[in-house]
């Protein structure tokens, strides 16, 4: 969620804010849905927040199977949402990792696009915004476009082509009439229902019955929606592009464009950041405890440490408390390739990051070894965590900032700095921050097992009992 400029926004807030500027007397908005993993729901609920006003609904994946079905889970959710007022809402669809210097200009394009959706009483019109090119990029597909306008300054689609080499790229520049591939998309729930029911019946079927068989539950004013763990996970992945949108020219489903010039760029690559980012004098963009000698035109990011550079060039250098990636910046886009490999080889850094956020706060693995783990806790001000016990498992805590209210067994006992006490494993417990500044704490777990799912609740603030 790095943003681009100096904005203390994330891209995700960015990206929501955007969405709910669409509003006019004429275009009425509905509750912002936000498709995520399973995983990333408090950090999102977090951001949600600290924007204030939003009317939010997360869909919650329980593994990720690209966006084809997680588009699919949005419009089941705008659909039944309307079923009482007979409508058939537009949807509006944006990734969260791109960056927009002209916000009225991106404004007034999606505007157009809802608008031109609005009045094809069909309901088989699907808009797409396109980025006007401005250089021969190979990182992106894209879009060719008919040379005739429409009413809404459209382009009906003519086709859509895959990244292209160098050359082909810098032919499509001088042509004038292909456009970079946005990934979004504006287009009635029902269209998206009926277009992927036709191309691709199987993703349709397998979604549609994990949505049927959806749990619902609330964390405060935000709604959780899960669909079915077990039909979802068997659900093909494809994107919204392979499975539907590609196939669409040509077909009763017409694919017009909208032209978007409003120094947009997809933060998808690494190399994207660096393009958007804050460049010194040598073309090096950095952020975090950094130091450079004799480098040029390179990406360093450091999280959790001091990274040093001596002599490199067009590099993209990421730290983080999990992992560091090296790679030249022009071959960023190839990191899925070590995505690839963590998944094949099983490997826990793909989905298990040392810090997480939870609805209470968050907790940092900051040491394990054979039979002990130990973490660094901090709780927000009135926040407390379930009621609990672990089979496998002890824990002592240590407060090292702010006050903890301490359910240990029968005794509920109140520490401060510097106060710690043990939970021998069994016994039930909770920790609760009854302060107005966060709370810290220092746990260290000894034991047979120390995973996450070691954990029986009893009673739990946000549902998960």
């Amino acid at each position: 969620m790095l943003s681009g400029d100096d904005s203390k926004q994330s891209l995700f807030q960015q990206a929501i804010i955007r969405l709910n500027a669409l509003g006019t007397p004429q275009i009425d908005l509905g509750t912002t849905l936000i498709v995520t993993n399973e995983e990333h729901r408090f950090l999102a609920i977090d951001q949600l927040r600290e924007l204030k006003n939003i009317a939010s609904t997360l869909l919650l994946e329980p593994v990720g199977r690209n966006t084809a079905p997680a588009l699919t889970l949005a419009a089941f959710q705008a659909r039944d949402c309307s079923e009482s007022t007979r409508q058939d809402p537009i949807l509006v669809i944006t990734p969260a990792d791109q960056t927009v210097k002209n916000t009225p200009a991106f404004i007034k394009a999606l505007q157009d696009c809802v608008r031109l959706v609005d009045v094809d009483q069909s309901k088989q019109t699907i808009a797409i915004l396109g980025i006007t090119p401005s250089a021969p990029e190979t990182g992106y597909g894209y879009i060719q476009r008919s040379h005739k306008k429409g009413i809404f300054n459209e382009y009906l689609v003519e086709q859509f082509v895959e990244k292209p080499d160098l050359r082909t790229a810098q032919a499509y520049l001088e042509d004038g009439n292909y456009l970079w591939n946005s990934g979004m998309f504006v287009l009635h729930a029902s269209t998206w229902l009926n277009a992927l029911k036709d191309f691709r019946p199987d993703i349709f079927g397998a979604t549609e019955t994990a949505w049927v068989g959806k749990s619902i539950d609330q964390s405060g004013n935000s709604h959780f929606i899960r669909p079915d763990q077990k039909i979802f996970e068997a659900i093909p992945s494809e994107s919204i592009d392979y499975a539907v949108i590609e196939k669409c020219p040509g077909s009763k489903f017409t694919v017009k464009m909208v032209e978007l010039d409003a120094g947009w760029n997809d933060l998808g690559a690494w190399d994207a950041v660096w393009q958007v980012g804050k460049q010194d004098q040598q073309g090096n963009v950095t952020s975090g405890d950094t130091l450079l000698s004799n480098s040029k035109n390179s990406l360093i990011h450091a999280s959790t440490r001091l990274v040093s550079a001596v002599g490199i060039e067009n590099l993209v250098i990421i730290e983080t408390a999990d992992a560091v990636l090296v790679a030249d910046r022009k071959n960023s886009q190839d990191v899925k390739a070590i995505v690839s490999q963590l998944e094949t080889q099983k490997r826990e850094e793909k989905n298990l990051h040392r810090k997480v956020s939870r609805p209470w706060g968050w907790y940092d693995s900051v040491d394990e070894g054979e039979r002990f783990k130990v973490k660094r806790i901090q709780v927000k001000p009135g926040a407390s965590l379930s009621l609990q016990m672990h089979h496998h498992r002890a824990e002592h805590w240590i407060v090292v900032k702010g006050t903890a209210q301490i359910t240990n067994g029968d005794q509920v006992i109140t520490l401060t700095e510097n106060q710690s006490t043990y939970i021998p494993q069994g016994q039930m417990h909770r920790l609760v921050n009854t302060g107005t500044s966060p709370l810290e704490i220092i746990e260290v777990q000894s034991g047979s097992y120390l995973g996450e799912d070691d954990i029986v609740r009893f009673e739990d603030t946000y549902g998960r009992s």
